[in-house]
């Protein structure tokens, strides 16, 4: 069963749908170089928890202004002066928020720009693609701020980069940026232009996907790096038994096999 996405409902983010089924998710909080305040990861949440059910085939996550996102809105955390028990049910919300995008099973590409920095960088790390323009750098100045990560950076930024230069970036405050930074794996891409223009390249590219594929992709490959290596083995075979035989790749397999499709080509 469809369901529908409400976009008066969201006040934070500004949602466009395409008819290709791409969906641009705009962070619109510009005047906070767009600080995630608890009221936007609600938002991140209803959105990136009914998107699958709602037909989206892509997502782009934008940001409006200069910066994609400044991380924790420190203004909002200073005056709420919540208790521990109360920051932590918080930082749940965010993991709430960022395993729906990570796991949710639709392809996720970040436009990052400007501040990518903190728990901004968290959120750009549960997209399953990052596409970085030339005034993007990434930090996690938590050490220098009295503060910890608390929106799952020790799980995906590790990842990317591994522990040692995670632990650098908490302690040091260190900034990555450029080639550098895509080396490293802090994003996918650099475009020279419009970060926003190449990741909605990429998002209508992977939207022409069959929609079980990508749920496949974007879900299957996270839910294995958390298994065993025989529990993974096990899990893909079972997965790949249901995805390789869908009914709907019947005419691609054809195309295929008649070499009237596409073929994997180096690029020029």
């Amino acid at each position: 069963m469809t369901v529908k996405i409400d976009i008066a409902r969201f006040k934070n983010l500004e949602l466009t749908a395409h008819d290709d089924g791409v969906w641009v998710v705009t962070l619109n909080r510009p005047n906070k170089r767009n600080a995630l305040d608890s009221h936007s990861i609600e938002e991140l949440v209803e959105f990136f928890s009914t998107a699958p059910r709602a037909g989206v085939r892509a997502v782009v996550l934008a940001a409006a202004g200069d910066h994609f996102c400044a991380g924790l809105d420190l203004v909002e955390h200073h005056q709420a002066d919540r208790s521990p028990a109360e920051f932590m049910h918080l930082c749940l919300r965010w993991h709430e928020a960022f395993n729906k995008m990570e796991y949710g099973g639709v392809p996720i590409i970040a436009a990052l720009k400007g501040a990518v920095v903190g728990g901004g960088l968290e959120l750009a790390s549960a997209a399953h693609i990052r596409v970085m323009d030339q005034t993007t750098y990434f930090a996690l100045p938590e050490g220098q701020r009295g503060l910890f990560t608390g929106g799952g950076a020790t799980i995906r930024v590790t990842d990317l980069v591994g522990k040692a230069r995670m632990v650098d970036m908490m302690l040091t405050g260190r900034v990555y940026q450029g080639q550098e930074a895509v080396d490293l794996g802090l994003a996918q891409y650099i475009a020279d232009g419009s970060s926003l223009e190449m990741a909605i390249a990429l998002a209508r590219k992977a939207a022409e996907n069959l929609p079980l594929s990508n749920f496949a992709i974007c879900s299957g490959v996270s839910h294995m790096q958390n298994m065993s290596a025989l529990d993974a083995a096990y899990a893909e075979a079972v997965l790949a038994g249901v995805v390789n035989t869908q009914p709907e790749a019947r005419a691609r397999l054809a195309a295929f096999a008649d070499k009237s499709a596409a073929r994997v080509r180096p690029n020029s």
